[in-house]
């Protein structure tokens, strides 16, 4: 995740795929951190660059995807153990997100989408004229077995597009919200597709394979949210959602599987994990599904919406964050890390209600391993050996809004 806020320490911030380490980008280089205990945050490994604005990283692996402020349009694919770079590549506009998976690297920009192979950096496609999409929005499936990537198909409205990456092929376009997009979310397994609008107060979750709307949860009613980030536990029984609200939402997905009216039994409930909602809310709720082959749809729609299982207030409302839900000290846990440098684990009660928070790290952003200047600088000779990655043919009319002359998106690998 990407801030743009010149006053926050941190420029970039995300969890590798297994969510067993912690990126960070700052004005002064990028860190790596160890996921593997509550009490403590071990460094894997920094480096001092200037203004890294992403770093992704493969799994466990020691591959990363940089990019930074300096030079926007190049991605540099590192091995941060050897201290040694793969390749890198330059695009004609701004890199707005990188995905990785096992098989496939995404990179997004405004208007296009590169997918390279991950074994030898070669581009295999380019998805071009893609809807302008300046927040860089985009999910890739972790899972190689179902190497999904969806995107906005839409400015308008919540359409995702399902493009299969490992087959280079257009999948299905899902009309997920009236509202345009703000975050989706891929399951473990890329069976299922989270998803929720510009509006954040309903969070719906689709069947990948053939598009169909499985569940369907509310945030809020009245009040609208700018939805941060969406993310399912390794299970995909839980999916938290953080937002620029107080409140960190925890949904328990097998509470949420929508059946046809007609098929719904006639004293199911919503879900309240506190019992607050048993009074006249739940006779209401029992009455609807009684009813429900002859109420109006919108009526029966809202009603049959799920509430958060669990919740979090966290201590510092506004400030941009990202969540995650992972296994830590052998516990389900939610771990949630903000623009302005904290770390926090929270523990997710069986029961459901308030989770409690069981550590605050701060996180140290700054690297002074070395002199900046020695890990920015590129390469003095470009060089394009025999079997470096295919260059594919691409206008600047294409792929450029601007009229800045910027070169076609071009390899450079260095000699090992």
């Amino acid at each position: 995740m990407a801030f743009k806020d010149p006053e926050l320490q941190v420029n970039f911030i995300n969890f590798n795929q297994d969510c067993t380490s912690l990126a960070i980008g700052t004005r002064t280089g990028y860190k790596l951190f160890s996921l593997n205990s509550v009490d403590k945050l071990d460094l894997i490994y920094e480096s001092p660059c200037r203004d890294v604005t992403i770093v992704e990283r493969l799994f466990s692996s020691s591959l990363i995807a940089l990019v930074s402020q300096s030079s926007p349009r190049r991605l540099r694919v590192c091995h941060f153990k050897k201290g040694t770079e793969i390749c890198q590549y330059s695009y004609s506009n701004t890199i707005l997100a990188v995905k990785l998976n096992r098989a496939r690297l995404v990179v997004c920009l405004e208007e296009a989408l590169y997918i390279h192979n991950i074994r030898d950096m070669k581009v295999l496609h380019t998805i071009r004229e893609t809807p302008p999409n300046p927040r860089g929005l985009c999910a890739l499936s972790i899972n190689s077995d179902n190497c999904f990537l969806a995107y906005p198909g839409s400015t308008t409205s919540g359409e995702v597009q399902l493009f299969d990456a490992f087959n280079l092929q257009a999948k299905l376009m899902i009309p997920a919200h009236d509202s345009p997009l703000a975050a989706v979310s891929f399951n473990p397994s890329g069976s299922r597709l989270a998803t929720a609008s510009e509006r954040g107060t309903v969070i719906r979750i689709f069947n990948v394979m053939d598009g169909t709307r499985l569940i369907e949860f509310r945030r809020g009613v009245k009040r609208c949210a700018h939805v941060y980030s969406l993310s399912f536990s390794h299970d995909s029984h839980f999916l938290a959602l953080s937002s620029n609200t107080e409140t960190i939402h925890i949904f328990r997905v097998e509470e949420g599987v929508l059946q046809p009216p007609e098929q719904a039994p006639p004293k199911q409930v919503a879900a309240a994990p506190t019992g607050q909602e048993e009074g006249w809310m739940g006779y209401l709720s029992k009455a609807v599904t009684a009813s429900a082959s002859y109420l109006p749809a919108q009526v029966t729609d809202t009603l049959n919406q799920f509430r958060a299982f669990s919740t979090v207030t966290v201590p510092s409302t506004g400030i941009p964050n990202i969540v995650s839900i992972a296994n830590l000290s052998r516990q389900t846990r939610l771990l949630m890390a903000s623009a302005d440098g904290y770390f926090y684990v929270y523990n997710i009660p069986a029961l459901g209600g308030e989770c409690t928070m069981l550590k605050q790290h701060k996180l140290d952003t700054e690297c002074t391993l070395q002199e900046p200047e020695q890990d920015v600088m590129p390469p003095k000779k470009p060089l394009s050996p025999p079997d470096s990655p295919a260059v594919i043919p691409i206008t600047q009319e294409e792929h450029c809004s601007g009229t800045e002359d910027s070169p076609p998106p071009t390899v450079h690998i260095p000699e090992v």
